[in-house]
């Protein structure tokens, strides 16, 4: 007799295991956990085989969609480029290391003390890929109000600074690194250039009761030559004796000397190139007891002597000339001279304003501008038009008189 089929009772629970869902592709978007991803295909532009990318975090749908069209039309120009999490500070500290070759010993100084000053604190732990615009925008605003010591803003120069750094930085992301489509520095709103004009510049006459006064230190030489030559403060410490030619006569200009850190770095003029600037017979003269001097000094200090190279300028034993000792020099011979003539008192000036006195002297004698740039080391005639404006334009103001009387 065959078994009798009876019905399951009504409360037994049933043992089917309900089916799982599994997450569904729709047009390359698809919902994983409690956020929506996209996947797009991309093609590598080294191998050109296309690989899909996926990207995902998304609150919603229209969110993930709206993102996958952006990122289609991108790939499709082939402008696409991969989500990364790496943060402001950290590329920036990627990027100095890498430049830190190429880039002169002082500037990569500057470089580091710009980001780890005013960069860092506002933007280093922002998302690269998150900076805006507007972000870069704020930043300039934010160290103009207040980016200095004890809450003062900074000048508009020191932020260009930051802007030109950052500029830098932020195109070899485009270009080089490819982690950002464009640079959002290039669109921001930049802090207005001021416009800088050389400080104090003497009249001839005050260089000269400048340099009377500086005879009678043993670095005399020195002032004559940066009055003379317009070379800059690290140039002329670089000097050798085998660069300065007394017969020709001429400077030839190779390189500069900075102190970083306390050591002594040696590289590269600011151009980058060598240049020879000619010398008058009263500078020669200048030298050649420069240079006589130096050897009675090698003589009394004899066995002492420290000296390792011919340096045009050296301490009394030998040794190279740290920047900041001509330049403190320069306050003290001043103030020895308005001590000793207060009739005739001569303004504060820098040492870098001699430089200034022999391209303002030279060009308001009406020597062209470009031969002012050729001996000054500016890599651009433009450059020279551009920090002495203000003297071409008192040139300019003479010229329809110049013109007239030789016409007339």
């Amino acid at each position: 007799m065959p078994p009798t089929l009876t019905a399951a009772p009504a409360d037994e629970p049933n043992r089917r295991k309900p089916r799982k869902t599994t997450p569904r592709l729709r047009d390359g978007v698809m919902k994983r956990g409690a956020t929506w991803s996209y996947v797009i295909r991309v093609k590598d532009p080294e191998t050109g085989v296309s690989k899909p990318k996926w990207v995902g975090g998304f609150a919603t749908e229209e969110a993930a969609k709206a993102a996958r069209d952006e990122a289609r039309v991108k790939a499709h120009h082939g402008q696409y480029i991969d989500r990364s999490a790496i943060t402001v500070g950290a590329y920036l500290d990627d990027w100095i290391e890498a430049h830190a070759v190429e880039i002169k010993p002082k500037t990569l100084q500057d470089y580091r003390h710009l980001i780890n000053r005013h960069v860092r604190p506002h933007l280093g732990e922002l998302r690269l890929q998150a900076i805006t615009p507007a972000r870069i925008t704020k930043l300039y605003r934010d160290l103009l109000t207040g980016g200095g010591r004890k809450g003062a803003g900074l000048s508009p120069r020191t932020v260009a600074y930051v802007h030109a750094v950052l500029r830098k930085a932020f195109r070899d992301a485009v270009v080089v690194e490819q982690l950002l489509p464009s640079s959002p520095v290039e669109r921001a709103k930049r802090p207005r250039k001021a416009v800088s004009e050389p400080g104090t510049v003497w009249a001839p006459a005050q260089l000269a009761a400048f340099l009377a006064t500086a005879q009678r230190h043993r670095l005399s030489a020195f002032y004559h030559l940066a009055a003379y030559t317009g070379a800059r403060r690290g140039e002329l410490l670089n000097l050798r004796w085998r660069d300065i030619d007394l017969d020709a006569p001429g400077v030839r200009i190779t390189g500069s000397a900075a102190v970083i850190a306390g050591q002594r770095i040696e590289g590269t003029t600011k151009s980058g190139r060598s240049r020879t600037v000619s010398i008058d017979a009263g500078t020669v003269q200048v030298l050649r007891d420069h240079r006589k001097r130096q050897a009675q000094e090698r003589l009394t200090v004899g066995p002492e002597w420290k000296g390792t190279d011919d340096y045009v300028f050296r301490t009394a034993w030998g040794e190279p000339i740290h920047p900041d000792t001509v330049s403190s020099l320069m306050t003290t011979l001043i103030k020895l001279h308005n001590d000793e003539h207060p009739d005739e008192a001569l303004p504060h000036a820098r040492l870098h304003d001699l430089r200034h006195v022999h391209a303002t002297t030279l060009l308001l004698a009406g020597i062209p501008v470009h031969v002012v740039a050729a001996r000054l080391g500016h890599a651009d005639p433009s450059i020279t038009l551009r920090v002495y404006a203000h003297v071409i334009s008192d040139q300019l103001a003479e010229a329809a008189e110049v013109f007239a009387r030789s016409i007339g």
